[in-house]
């Protein structure tokens, strides 16, 4: 088990691994194209920065994403803004900020746009987010074809495109999440490309932009290193050159979004053992983390659970229950997984937790105190902190 220079628990972020990840990527992706770091995945600013420093532009869906970026050292024109359910003041706030381009979901999100870009005297761009009439293969995620916040649906843009008017410079189009196999990347991008094509014509814009989403798959919480995707670029390639072919100049620019594939395999979660025990013939491990710090949303079944591997040297104890320090049921890991042989006190550790690890959990359940998290760069310590959850009294708009 690596030594962490502090207590457990912490979540131990390798920004090395955010390279080789980063660089693993662009590789697989036609050039030229843009490629989006989607913060949800992990805002930790460190991480942030190192990607913002290999060239990712930023996607952003919140107020404090946007100044997660903007500390991080992203330019605001390097911002796509995007999200279903935007606030006026979070719109008016990120043009007065210098955001310049947005995903918007519907005629209202055009509007709410123009008019806070006319506001502030600037001019903006906007990506129609397109939700297409039929899913694809492979999802984990369900994110097009179905009835959906996310997006205008195709046939409604399609069948109306009076109402899509304004400053509509391209298209976002986000089919699929957590893809690991390369055919089924290929079918989604190839997908998007022409239900794009399509709409170009029927609503007569220019397409600046052509924002082909993500979903590039990566182990969570379990062993294993990145899926390779040899054949994607080519592939997709072969795909815009039929429907756009002057996308190697630049005409419209391609872009991609990541976060689970860029972040995923960089971070880990380092944890102390509290507590062993038998329960009705069946080991129980209780550990000082759990979906406080790891799988909140899982643990709330808004995600499937997550079964993750528990790291450390010795004999296995199969079956056992995995859980954290909450009082409550729902803080289970698993109820029957091959763990370590641990005693209390012993440090465990679980694997590729990069993204949707400590921001994705329920911080504030319980009050217990946030994990440290730690950058490691070049083999050093790079950086050492902690989240806090604190109540201020309002005293202006927020």
């Amino acid at each position: 088990m690596r030594d962490v220079p502090v207590e457990p628990p912490a979540y131990v972020y390798d920004l090395d691994e955010v390279g080789r990840s980063h660089a693993m990527l662009t590789a697989a992706l036609p050039r030229p194209s843009r490629l989006y770091y989607s913060l949800k995945a992990n805002p930790h600013p460190a991480v942030v920065r190192a990607l913002a420093e290999r060239g990712c532009w930023a996607e952003v869906c919140s107020p404090g994403e946007l100044a997660a970026a903007v500390h991080a050292g992203v330019a605001p024109s390097r911002i796509l803004y995007t999200g279903p359910g935007k606030r006026d003041a979070e719109v008016a706030d990120a043009v007065t900020a210098g955001v310049r381009w947005f995903s918007v979901d519907s005629p209202q999100g055009i509007a709410q746009v123009e008019k806070a870009a006319a506001a502030a005297g600037a001019d903006v761009e906007c990506l129609l987010r397109v939700n297409d009439d039929t899913p694809v293969t492979g999802q984990s995620l369900t994110m097009t074809g179905v009835s959906s916040q996310f997006g205008a649906d195709a046939g409604w843009v399609a069948a109306r495109p009076a109402e899509f008017t304004g400053p509509i410079a391209g298209f976002h189009l986000y089919m699929g999440s957590n893809l690991t196999e390369e055919d089924d990347l290929v079918t989604q991008f190839a997908t998007a490309i022409g239900t794009a094509r399509r709409l170009a014509d029927i609503l007569a814009v220019p397409v600046r932009v052509l924002d082909l989403g993500g979903g590039f798959g990566a182990p969570f919480a379990r062993a294993g290193g990145l899926p390779r995707f040899p054949g994607l670029a080519g592939r997709v390639a072969s795909s815009l050159d039929d429907a756009f072919p002057r996308w190697r100049h630049g005409d419209p620019v391609i872009a991609f979004e990541s976060g689970r594939y860029l972040v995923g395999t960089c971070g880990s979660l380092v944890t102390r053992v509290a507590d062993t025990k038998q329960s009705h013939g069946r080991p129980v491990v209780v550990l000082e983390s759990g979906i406080n710090h790891l799988g909140g949303m899982s643990g709330l079944r808004r995600l499937p659970p997550i079964v993750p591997d528990i790291e450390a040297g010795g004999a296995r104890t199969p079956g056992a229950i995995v859980a954290g320090p909450l009082c409550t049921t729902l803080d289970t890991w698993a109820r029957s997984a091959d763990v370590p042989a641990v005693r209390p006190g012993d440090i465990v550790r679980v694997p590729n937790v990069g993204a949707y690890g400590l921001t994705a959990s329920l911080l504030a359940f319980l009050g217990h105190p946030a994990p440290s998290e730690v950058v490691v760069s070049g083999g050093r310590i790079a950086d050492v902190s902690r989240l806090a959850v604190v109540r201020r009294p309002v005293t202006e708009r927020t």
